[in-house]
């Protein structure tokens, strides 16, 4: 399945952003590489890392030789926020270690702690964008209050919010609200925070004769939300990428929704 197949959310300067990505947080080393190698291998065109994983160098050393080109994948790296004051060398530290130009999307990884560094950093991920070194910028782990205070301030909008998320965590205002603002909602950690074995879940699964994970995974991308499963097993991370032949109904969508809302 190419990048053009596969369902996007749509991001400013008409960046689009595969909704299911491949996650690879604690993956480093040959068995990051490996993982990687196999996720583009079976059909996964977006990838999340990030300066404190440890593993851009794997991650673009699967880049390249995966054949792939670099217009037809979406690499997503992140800031850690202590890093005020020297947001440029890092991001350029990160485009050296992957191997490439420019990151598709590049995000704050936490809000930093002193308040007062927020709105700088922030300008920082503008300017790389406005320099092209980013196609894309946004932030991860940021309250509602936190994102509106960067827009007040920039009358820039984040591109991406990347949230823990799952049905078990499923808030419908907080959806609502990056809807609003134009934010697009990323998802991590799908299945830590979700119970697989759930009677919604594995009713709804057998309905379609598929896993409960899987379920997990396609109530994202019904919703609209970007979805990053995380996997270093070979079966694992093609199962995680089977979600594209079935869809939720509007009454399962509804039954996994209220499991966040008891």
């Amino acid at each position: 399945m190419d990048l053009t197949d596969q369902p996007t959310a749509l991001l400013p300067g008409d960046v689009r952003m595969p909704l299911l990505g491949f996650g690879t947080w604690q993956a480093t080393g040959q068995a990051g590489y490996d993982a990687v190698l196999a996720a583009l291998d079976t059909g996964y065109r977006h990838l999340d890392t990030a300066t404190v994983y440890g593993n851009e160098r794997e991650v673009g050393r699967a880049v390249r030789e995966s054949g792939l080109r670099r217009e037809d994948l979406f690499i997503t790296t992140k800031l850690p926020p202590d890093r005020v004051g020297r947001e440029r060398a890092t991001l350029e530290a990160s485009l050296e270690a992957l191997g490439v130009e420019y990151v598709d999307l590049w995000l704050i990884h936490w809000p930093p702690s002193s308040p007062g560094d927020s709105i700088p950093l922030w300008r920082e991920l503008l300017a790389a964008r406005d320099e092209n070194l980013a196609r894309a910028v946004g932030v991860s782990n940021y309250s509602t209050a936190e994102i509106d205070e960067l827009i007040q301030s920039t009358e820039e909008n984040p591109a991406v919010n990347q949230i823990r998320w799952s049905p078990s965590l499923y808030d419908r205002q907080r959806h609502a609200e990056h809807r609003d603002r134009g934010v697009v909602l990323e998802g991590y950690s799908p299945f830590k925070t979700s119970d697989l074995s759930d009677p919604v879940l594995t009713r709804i699964a057998a309905a379609h004769g598929v896993s409960p994970a899987q379920v997990v995974l396609r109530w994202h991308i019904d919703h609209e939300i970007v979805v990053i499963p995380k996997s270093v097993t070979p079966e694992r991370i093609t199962a995680n990428f089977d979600v594209f032949h079935f869809s939720l109904t509007a009454e399962e969508m509804r039954d996994i929704d209220a499991l966040g809302e008891v």
